[in-house]
């Protein structure tokens, strides 16, 4: 009898797993809430532009091109990628500006102008990331760590590149000049870490840029999300869309399916969720003594910091701005101590502008062009703020700002805007406390640490997504499920009895 298995939540992580299931013969279906597949990788379309609601930096394709690999097929044929250079443009107020690209000769030229002394220093930080890189991507990056003595067999090798010091710590300790500091560690922010804080092996983030580039899909990041929802349905898989899992069902030692908003009880061999880790533990299996017990255990950790995000369109061009800018504010470490520290919602901040129609002027109007401008702001655990009221002169803020300093005539070509703030990451994704990236990624907080693929007493319960290891952003999330699968289709081959409907035995 075929295996069966349930995905909820079709966020990258939980695609990604689908496929992997699916190419591997297990009859899986995958539940979104949502009325469109993609968790954070939603999409909006208004007034003719297209606005991707959450990643928008691919920097590794390999892993993506290994889903389609799985079943003969090619990423190509579903999804066009295209490369984007540089791969981000660095600013500060003082009017430096760094375009960080794969370009060696320009990258060192640049460093020199700006630091003659740090260039050597940049050699060896960068030989650096990339021996962390292979350690803790390409032979850590897919394992489940499900025991302390997994991580107790990686303690060397973490000893080795010192992954008890930040990674602001590591480049400071090649690199001087302070504006080069911050270009080499900005990094975590886009998986939720505090560069101050995260430990040293996610300066490998570097090196991986380095490795494979930066890339963007013609169409939007959603049209990545399409592809995968493509390939998995081609593979026979089975999706519901716009339909919420109520709970997680489960008896002793095993779950043994899932019930859906309405009342329907689906049963399955397996269940995997994509899903928020305490919106899981705490909503979903809230019935059963586990869950219980993790949630309260989840409820003690910290969590990353969430995002105030404006998309608007505009009804001009601008193509002296790149497709990827870092804005940075007046302030660095205090800026960051009062988001992961302080719970303040400061006078100044420092930004991340995406322009899509940089690369794909087809995502608005012609003539026009599109962006989203993103802010790093405390979770609602820190900031309890009633967001429906703050949201619109923070957001007028940050137009105001940039039309100052970067778009000229902003508000005055404005065609269409909207936000998306943490109280929406509460209510729209489940996320706790509002965080955009999950647990915090911390050392203590890492490998075993995190919520572990497999559930240590629900022996066919397992998660995948920013919550498990390796942690946030597109790599790590489909790291995880390639992590996840793995434990999975072993679990399947004869880790259980099945009784004859194909849901797995209750015994104890």
């Amino acid at each position: 009898m075929q295996r069966t298995a349930a995905v909820i939540g079709s966020g990258f992580g939980g695609l990604a797993l689908a496929c992997r299931l699916q190419s591997a013969g297990i009859a899986t279906t995958l539940i979104e809430a949502r009325e469109k597949p993609g968790g954070r990788a939603y999409v909006w379309h208004d007034e003719g532009f297209t606005f991707d609601a959450g990643p928008t930096v691919i920097t590794d394709p390999t892993c993506l091109e290994e889903l389609f690999a799985l079943s003969g097929r090619k990423l190509a044929d579903y999804v066009d990628l295209m490369p984007v250079t540089p791969f981000y443009r660095l600013m500060w107020e003082d009017g430096s500006v760094f375009d960080y690209s794969n370009d060696e000769t320009a990258l060192f030229a640049q460093i020199a102008a700006k630091s003659p002394g740090d260039v050597e220093g940049y050699r060896k930080f960068l030989g650096f990331s990339e021996n962390v890189f292979r350690e803790g991507y390409q032979k850590l990056g897919h394992e489940a760590f499900l025991d302390f003595k997994s991580m107790l067999k990686a303690a060397p090798q973490l000893a080795r590149y010192q992954a008890y010091r930040s990674v602001y710590s590591m480049v400071s300790s090649y690199i001087k000049d302070p504006q080069l500091r911050e270009a080499f560690s900005f990094h975590t922010l886009l998986v939720g870490g505090n560069p101050f804080k995260t430990s040293s092996v996610y300066t490998l983030i570097h090196a991986l840029e380095k490795k494979w580039g930066v890339w963007f899909p013609k169409g939007g990041t959603h049209a990545l999300v399409r592809g995968l929802v493509k390939l998995f349905e081609d593979l026979g898989g089975r999706t519901i869309i716009g339909t919420k899992v109520e709970a997680i069902e489960a008896l002793a030692g095993h779950v043994t399916g899932v019930r859906l908003a309405g009342g329907e009880e689906l049963r399955f061999d397996a269940v995997a969720s994509n899903g928020d880790v305490v919106h899981t533990y705490r909503d979903l299996l809230g019935h059963h003594p586990r869950g219980a017990k993790m949630a309260k255990s989840l409820l003690r950790k910290s969590y990353s910091p969430s995002l105030f995000v404006t998309y608007f369109g505009l009804k001009r061009q601008h193509p002296a701005i790149p497709h990827h800018s870092i804005l940075f504010g007046p302030r660095y470490r205090e800026l960051l101590d009062d988001i992961y520290s302080h719970g303040m919602l400061a006078d100044d901040f420092s930004l991340y502008l995406h322009h899509p129609t940089a690369s794909d002027p087809d995502l608005a109007p012609a003539g026009c062009s599109s962006f989203y401008v993103l802010s790093p702001v405390p979770h609602l655990g820190k900031l309890p703020v009633d967001w429906n009221a703050v949201a619109p002169k923070y957001a007028e803020k940050i137009l105001a700002y940039l039309e100052k300093r970067l778009i000229p005539g902003l508000r005055e070509d404005l065609v269409t805007m909207r936000t998306f703030t943490p109280q929406d990451f509460a209510t729209e994704l489940n996320a706790h406390k509002g965080s955009a990236f999950s647990l915090e990624p911390v050392l203590w907080q890492s490998a075993y640490l995190r919520t572990h693929n497999r559930d240590d007493v629900l022996s066919n319960l397992y998660f995948v997504g920013a919550g498990t290891h390796p942690g946030a952003g597109i790599p790590g999330v489909v790291g995880s499920a390639k992590a996840t699968a793995k434990l999975m289709l072993a679990d399947m081959g004869a880790a259980y009895p099945l009784v004859g409907n194909g849901g797995p035995a209750l015994a104890a």
